[in-house]
């Protein structure tokens, strides 16, 4: 499944909201659940994720209307832990919460790369512009200025050029003669010659639509007799390298990019929540029904059995109610 086609797709859709949405009981179950001593977190987890996102909002504001309370702030002084932070994400509008990522991986000491490629490289111009709109908003500055200002060199040119969003085209029409070339240049600037020309793999990778580079990695693979991936990985390194990577993956299969990311995530000593957070909220409502075969397909194991094994408590329970039943 090219990447592009995923935003279409209703059956990938895990948290579709309920059917017969009222916010007013709902705003009341939820100021019950957290009044008084102690709180209950089932009745939290049976709200919050069972809504959609448009629904979670106008909750919101209902709370706010009847208790004279910000649903958010009242989660985060009930709340605590990784609990707390999906529950919280869950709260945040879609691309706000995927702008507040981008900020937290760019403020203080040190840049967590891996977040601003895995959003950039993922998403569509219209997804990217909402983003960069929400976090103009929300921050006050450039996003575009924010990631030239926190890394630099060749990720920085990369990072920058996926945020155009120029890959999102979704013509199927290819010239062969182009994606020749293409593929071509890419030989010339990397197997061919001592060094790499950066520039030219970061020009085409992200320049290019899915449907384009699908014929450029054909024909480079004929060229070069290895894959576009062996290539990169032996010509560069470090985040430069996961840059290019991620969009070869997210250009072969979206949803197989995305179920690597939660699988890694989970897999081995430690759990990186941040990731598994993010990417299960942000599909949730896009196509993470689908990326829950892909999983399966790839793993011989389900999505919601990896959770099980890898977390626990509450956290566990609002994770699993948000993936929903086994593929």
């Amino acid at each position: 499944m090219a990447w592009w086609k995923a935003w279409i797709e209703q059956e990938g859709i895990a948290v579709k909201g309920s059917p017969h949405f009222n916010p007013d009981p709902d705003a009341e179950t939820l100021y019950k659940a957290m009044k008084g001593i102690g709180t209950n977190e089932q009745a939290i987890i049976d709200v919050l994720t069972k809504r959609s996102n448009a629904q979670r909002q106008q909750i919101a504001k209902s709370f706010k209307a009847q208790f004279g309370k910000d649903l958010t702030e009242t989660l985060k002084s009930e709340l605590s832990g990784k609990f707390e932070r999906l529950i919280v994400a869950l709260m945040y509008p879609p691309y706000r919460y995927e702008a507040k990522e981008l900020h937290d991986a760019m403020k203080g000491l040190g840049t967590k790369e891996g977040v601003i490629i895995e959003i950039l490289a993922s998403r569509t111009k219209n997804q990217l512009r909402e983003i960069m709109k929400a976090y103009e908003e929300d921050y006050g500055s450039s996003l575009e200025e924010d990631i030239q200002a926190d890394t630099s060199g060749y990720l920085e040119r990369i990072l920058v050029c996926l945020l155009q969003g120029s890959r999102d085209d979704v013509t199927s029409f290819v010239d062969p003669g182009l994606a020749l070339q293409d593929a071509q240049d890419l030989y010339a600037a990397g197997e061919k010659i001592c060094g790499t020309d950066e520039m030219k793999f970061i020009t085409i990778l992200c320049t290019r639509s899915a449907t384009h580079l699908l014929r450029v990695f054909e024909e480079y693979k004929k060229i070069a007799n290895k894959s576009i991936e062996d290539s990169i990985k032996s010509e560069t390194h470090g985040s430069l390298e996961e840059a290019m990577l991620t969009v070869v993956k997210c250009t072969r299969n979206l949803h197989r990019y995305f179920a690597e990311r939660l699988y890694y995530a989970m897999k081995g000593a430690g759990t990186c929540d941040g990731i598994l957070i993010r990417n299960i909220v942000s599909r949730s409502e896009i196509d993470l029904n689908l990326i829950k075969c892909q999983f399966k397909e790839m793993y011989g194991k389900t999505l919601s059995s990896v959770i099980t094994e890898d977390t626990s408590g509450d956290y566990k329970d609002a994770l699993l109610s948000l993936v929903g039943s086994d593929p």
